[in-house]
């Protein structure tokens, strides 16, 4: 491995991980660089194991044998610290012990990501990454092909969505869709009901819609509060609606989500 040990943070190798918690430069940075930062040594080895290329690596001494087999396969450098060090760096404390910056690989076409898919989740505008990386777990675990997100939703590759996912937006393929009404023109081409989650008149229940569910369903979610625009309930082929009691009228949207792919799980 090719270990540096971390004295001067206004190094360049460095900067992929400085200030980590500004979400809003993060979003802008991390795309514009072609890069993504995976956490913890359990997402790293699935990030390498999904066929992405490590930038370098950052890692509390006390944890570098936990990333010396995925560090010893690629030449890059390996940035070694302490507690106080790193934190100073990227603005937290790493006690998930490593992080490794991650070139971020080019995302497919909508047609290459749905071509053999049968479950489709879309999140419409979800700005929360804690969401986002919440419903690529249910996605994984719940049997979901494929997840498309709209132009403004929060990045998957986020290090909170990456992390909360437990890795899944590594496994889960998944691209970016263009505005309604041109996605439901390629979904629709595609042969896929859309089945909008939302809170409208006339909604069919969850449980009645999959009693009679189509070969291929895209499930589209809305954002946190406002819930699905007029645009997306407009292009969908049936709104579709969960059941609720006590006076509650819907569920976060990654709960929802988990709910609704569950009842529409392949048989």
């Amino acid at each position: 491995m090719r270990t540096i040990r971390v004295e001067d943070l206004s190094a360049p190798g460095l900067d992929d991980y400085a200030r980590l918690t500004d979400v809003v430069l993060r979003r802008l940075q991390e795309p514009a660089g072609g890069l993504y930062i995976a956490e913890s040594s359990k997402v790293i080895g699935r990030a390498i194991d999904a066929g992405h290329r490590p930038r370098s690596f950052l890692v509390l001494e006390k944890w570098l044998p936990d990333v010396a087999e995925h560090a010893e396969r690629f030449d890059v450098p390996v940035y070694v610290g302490d507690d106080a060090v790193l934190t100073a760096l990227t603005g937290f404390s790493l006690h998930r012990g490593a992080l490794a910056s991650m070139h971020r690989p080019p995302l497919a076409s909508v047609a290459e990501t749905i071509s053999d898919a049968r479950r489709v989740v879309i999140l419409e505008d979800l700005a929360d990454h804690t969401n986002v990386g919440a419903i690529f777990r249910a996605a994984a675990g719940l049997g979901a092909d494929a997840v498309l997100i709209t132009p403004r939703c929060a990045d998957p590759f986020y290090r909170r969505s990456v992390r909360v996912s437990m890795g899944s937006v590594l496994q889960v393929p998944w691209t970016r869709l263009p505005e309604w009404p041109e996605a439901r023109e390629i979904l629709s081409d595609a042969g896929f009901h859309i089945a909008a989650l939302a809170l409208e008149d006339g909604a069919v229940t969850l449980d009645t819609f999959a009693a009679a569910a189509p070969e291929r369903i895209a499930l589209v979610l809305g954002t946190e509060g406002d819930g699905l625009s007029r645009a997306a309930i407009a292009a969908a082929d049936t709104v579709v609606t969960i059941p609720m009691s006590r006076g509650i009228d819907s569920l976060n949207v990654a709960a929802a989500s988990a709910v609704a792919m569950w009842e529409l799980r392949v048989r």
